[in-house]
C-alpha cells in the first residue's frame, strides 16, 4: 500500500462524540468552507447549501426542538442520554438540497471531515438531525433563522471541533471489499 499524508488523514479519521468547549479558529473554518466548496457534484450542478452553526445558544434551542420531535426517552443516537444530537460539538454543519442530493451531501461531508482531520480536528457525521429539519413547522422556522430557503431538504451533518476524546478505531469488515480483475 503507498502510504502518504493524504492517505494516513483518511485511514486515522474517526468518529468522535465528545467534544472541548473550545471553538474552531477563523482559519479552521475558512479552510473547512473552502473544502466544502471543492466538493465535486453530479453534472457541477453544485446543489448543496452549507451552514456552519457555531452559537451556542442556538444549538441549545436546536436541541429542545429536536427532542420534543423525536421523543425525551427516544435513542435516536449513540450516547443519546448524555449528548445532543450535535454532541455538544462548537461547530455543527448541516448541508441541504433542493430534492435528494445525498450523493453531493456525502462527497461534501467527506471533504469536510477530511479537511477537518488534516487539521487536528475531530468530527461525527450526523444524520439524526433530520427529524428537526423535516418537521412541517419547528423544520421551517429552523431553516428560516439559517437562511436556507423552505424547498430545501436536510441531507447530513456534521459535528466539528477539538476532540476530548480518543476512541479505539473500530475493526473493518475486509471481505465486503475487493478487486474484480
Amino acid at each position: 500500500m503507498i502510504n502518504n499524508e493524504t492517505v494516513d488523514t483518511i485511514l486515522n479519521r474517526q468518529t468522535v462524540r465528545e467534544y472541548k468547549k473550545e471553538q474552531i479558529s477563523e482559519q479552521e473554518l475558512e479552510t473547512l468552507i473552502a473544502a466544502a466548496l471543492r466538493a465535486p457534484s453530479g453534472r457541477n450542478s453544485q446543489p448543496c447549501h452549507v451552514r456552519f452553526i457555531q452559537n451556542a445558544e442556538m444549538l441549545r434551542e436546536m436541541q429542545i426542538d429536536f427532542k420534543n420531535i423525536v421523543g425525551w426517552d427516544t435513542p435516536v443516537h449513540t450516547k443519546w442520554e448524555t449528548n445532543p444530537f450535535y454532541h455538544n460539538a462548537p461547530t455543527f454543519a448541516v448541508i441541504f438540497a433542493q430534492g435528494e442530493s445525498y450523493m453531493d451531501a456525502g462527497i461534501m461531508v467527506e471533504n469536510i471531515c477530511i479537511a477537518a482531520e488534516s487539521m487536528g480536528l475531530a468530527t461525527c457525521i450526523v444524520g439524526s438531525a433530520g427529524a428537526l429539519f423535516s418537521d412541517k413547522e419547528k423544520g421551517e422556522k429552523w431553516k428560516t433563522r439559517i437562511g436556507i430557503n423552505a424547498g430545501y431538504k436536510y441531507q447530513i451533518g456534521v459535528c466539528i471541533g477539538y476532540p476530548n476524546e480518543k476512541p479505539e478505531m473500530k475493526p473493518r469488515f475486509e471481505d465486503r471489499i475487493s478487486a474484480v480483475r
